[in-house]
């Protein structure tokens, strides 16, 4: 099977191997060096960093690596504002409905915070991503505006948006976008639907793939539901120009997914994994534990992203903290099941084999 792909070429990369980014502080340095060192992608998660914080996290990845690297946003929804606001009868509520997790971990109740430090303002990391040059600037949850896109292409970053259907392909397409990632329903993390709500677009990987491909004509990443060689070969086969991988290597050691993460994700057997806007406020998938459980039955007690996030960020780090993989999100695809590997560069070889064949 072939190397030579209109992604490897625009990019000068061995492989069509991209290891996906994870938001929320589970990239690492180190993951994005061993697959970089490995022939692939490496992409760093910053949606959830300040402007300062992603340029001294450029300043480590190029320290790191010589080869190219991607940065991963998220594109503000145009639908909704970038801090929806909250009551205090609701934050009340969402509170109330965790605290006998918060009582749990022997933590105190969390006081509301100013929206400002809930999440870092898009403008300012535009600007610092813009300024920090990476080779590849991925995004999800929409197309950025025209001029952050000409300023992309005057500074020779490539640009790759994701989408969850051809129509939402075809738009990232005709705003200039380099290449797409078809994102389908079984990959895990958030769904990252930008035309309609998530919950009305899940196709499947397999499905999506040639789909896209007939839709557009820049170069298709497949995403979802891939973990192996086997998944990589039907994904060429399908049309795609490469991967997009993201559980697996969310089980590596190399990532900054907590231990009971990743143990979980090396164990799972009749774990399922299932969607649900309990942990962040947007729809998005993960191994189903107990968190999930109660979180399913406290749908009115919800907050919107990105105030649902910030409060289950809290439990999510004592959990880590405590190794108790019961209360916090498990992200992970419909492919956990075929997870085998603890270094990033064995999975990188492994994955590699379908080219071999």
């Amino acid at each position: 099977m072939r190397t030579d792909t209109p992604f490897t070429r625009r990019l000068g990369l061995p492989l069509p191997i991209v290891q996906g980014p994870f938001g929320g502080g589970l990239s690492s340095v180190s993951l994005v060096a061993a697959v970089n060192g490995a022939g692939g992608l490496g992409s760093f998660g910053a949606h959830h960093l300040h402007a300062d914080q992603i340029v001294q996290i450029t300043r480590e990845l190029r320290a790191a690596t010589n080869r190219p690297f991607a940065l991963n946003l998220w594109i503000p929804l145009h639908d909704e504002p970038e801090h929806p606001k909250v009551s205090d009868a609701q934050w009340i509520r969402a509170v109330n409905r965790l605290q006998p997790f918060f009582d749990e971990l022997g933590l105190d109740l969390p006081q509301r915070p100013d929206a400002k430090a809930v999440w870092p303002d898009y403008a300012q990391q535009i600007e610092a991503l813009l300024d920090a040059r990476p080779a590849v600037f991925s995004f999800v949850f929409g197309i950025p505006a025209p001029d952050v896109l000409s300023r992309c292409r005057q500074r020779g970053i490539v640009t790759v948006g994701a989408a969850t259907t051809p129509h939402e392909a075809r738009l990232l397409e005709e705003a200039g976008v380099d290449m797409v990632v078809a994102t389908g329903s079984d990959a895990g993390g958030h769904r990252v639907s930008f035309t309609d709500e998530p919950e009305n677009l899940l196709t499947g990987t397999f499905s999506l793939i040639p789909q896209v491909r007939d839709a557009v004509r820049i170069p298709v990443i497949a995403a979802g539901g891939i973990a192996d060689a086997r998944g990589v070969t039907a994904a060429m086969a399908l049309g795609a120009d490469a991967v997009q991988i993201g559980t697996a290597f969310l089980a590596c050691e190399e990532s900054n997914a907590g231990r009971p993460h990743q143990a979980a994700l090396r164990s799972v057997s009749q774990t399922p994994s299932t969607l649900t806007k309990g942990f962040s406020g947007r729809l998005s998938r993960g191994l189903r534990n107990r968190l999930t459980i109660e979180l399913e039955q406290a749908q009115g007690d919800i907050l919107p992203y990105p105030w649902q996030n910030w409060l289950t960020g809290i439990l999510k780090r004592a959990a880590i903290a405590q190794n108790r993989a019961d209360l916090m999100s498990l992200w992970a695809g419909q492919a956990a099941g075929l997870v085998r590997h603890q270094h990033a560069a064995a999975l990188m070889q492994s994955l590699s084999s379908a080219f071999e064949r």
